[in-house]
């Protein structure tokens, strides 16, 4: 996939109509601080247009970014973040649900997790959320730069187990500072393209 351009086409908040998009979209789900910005700028070549922070829990809006004029990237609100209130992780959890619902052009979840970690109970929430939503998540297992070589095996087996994942099904480990897996993503966005071509 050739990034030839991207920009934030609509935020949508709490109250916001969602757009009815004609062009195949894909969510990106994950806790506050996996790095969801941070992939998000890497597969666009972009230094900040998603806007990254060292504040977990920024994202409060879905952000649609047309990319090529082809596809959107929509980034969806960051759960589990502590700090919030529970009304406020409320109103999250059902901006999320809704989109799941709603978008009649949703083609891939990508569902990302902190490969230094075992899935939390909010990722395996979200995770059954996907697939009651009709989706088969693609993991991207995120800040894969901070653990050694040694480590990956286990940590992808750790999350493998913890969503109870077929064999068949996609973990991509990724690192937003060498850029290792995007070419992978690209793949699956690729696929997507031609399906929807």
């Amino acid at each position: 996939m050739l990034i030839k351009q991207a920009s934030l086409e609509t935020v949508c908040g709490v109250t916001s109509r969602l757009p009815e998009n004609k062009l195949p979209e894909v969510a990106f789900a994950g806790k506050s601080n996996v790095g969801k910005s941070s992939l998000i700028n890497a597969l666009l070549n972009r230094k900040s247009l998603a806007r990254t922070s060292s504040q977990p829990g920024k994202t409060q809006t879905i952000n649609f970014y047309n990319v090529n004029n082809a596809i959107y990237f929509v980034d969806l609100p960051g759960y589990g973040y502590a700090r919030a209130n529970e009304n406020v992780k409320a109103q999250w959890g059902k901006m999320i649900e809704r989109y799941l619902h709603v978008s009649q052009q949703l083609k891939q979840v990508f569902l990302l997790v902190d490969i230094r970690h075992a899935p939390s109970e909010n990722d395996r929430i979200m995770y059954d959320w996907v697939l009651k939503s009709g989706y088969e998540p693609v993991i991207i297992a995120t800040k894969l730069d901070k653990i050694k070589r040694s480590q990956r095996q286990n940590q992808m087996r750790q999350i493998r187990s913890a969503f109870s994942m077929a064999e068949q099904n996609r973990i991509i480990p990724f690192s937003a500072q060498t850029k290792e897996g995007r070419e992978e993503i690209y793949g699956v966005l690729d696929r997507i393209l031609e399906e929807d071509a």
